[in-house]
């Protein structure tokens, strides 16, 4: 495996794929750059379920293709925004998104190394705040592998309210940090 852990992230984004069966997906990153975007992108027939993504770095980005409305955008509402607006902005079916401080100084009191990851699946939207450390090289890539490893809980039974065999209905499902999907 190379030193870069790729290889294992391309794993994680394959299975990522497999769990979309079928479904869409977009990205909307800031502090991982298009990470994610790039690991799914080189998973095979990548082009029938990437619909794309916006590396929106700077604040009014997130505001102005994004939709975020949040105080800020260092924020688990800004992150879960960011996710509504690339599923919107995109037309997927599935989205993730990334904010926070890679590394350097603190900005708008948010430490270096903190991430703010959210899914968009269904009619549910989920966050989480992580603290990771290192580099920021090395945050990026902890925040890309979180994600995706948010994406698979989202699209699993175990991250996802079950659905009916029958009807296709999902059943009631919540945590903390998931929130009704609203556009």
């Amino acid at each position: 495996m190379p030193s870069n852990g790729l290889a294992d992230e391309e794993d994680v984004a394959r299975r990522v794929a497999e769990l979309l069966d079928g479904r869409t997906i977009a990205t909307a990153e800031s502090c991982t750059a298009g990470r994610v975007a790039a690991v799914l992108a080189c998973v095979e027939k990548a082009a029938d379920f990437l619909r794309g993504g916006l590396v929106a770095y700077q604040d009014e980005i997130k505001r102005d293709l994004l939709g975020v409305t949040a105080e800020s955008v260092l924020s688990l509402d800004a992150a879960r925004e960011m996710a509504t607006g690339a599923r919107r902005l995109f037309g997927a079916d599935v989205a993730v998104s990334t904010t926070g401080v890679a590394g350097g100084e603190s900005q708008e009191g948010t430490p270096p190394g903190t991430v703010y990851i959210a899914t968009a699946v269904r009619d549910r939207v989920a966050a989480t705040e992580h603290r990771f450390r290192g580099s920021p090289e090395e945050v990026c890539d902890q925040a890309r592998h979180q994600a995706l490893l948010d994406l698979i809980s989202a699209m699993s039974d175990g991250g996802q309210r079950p659905r009916d065999r029958l009807t296709g209905h999902t059943q009631g499902y919540r945590r903390d940090t998931t929130h009704p999907h609203e556009e």
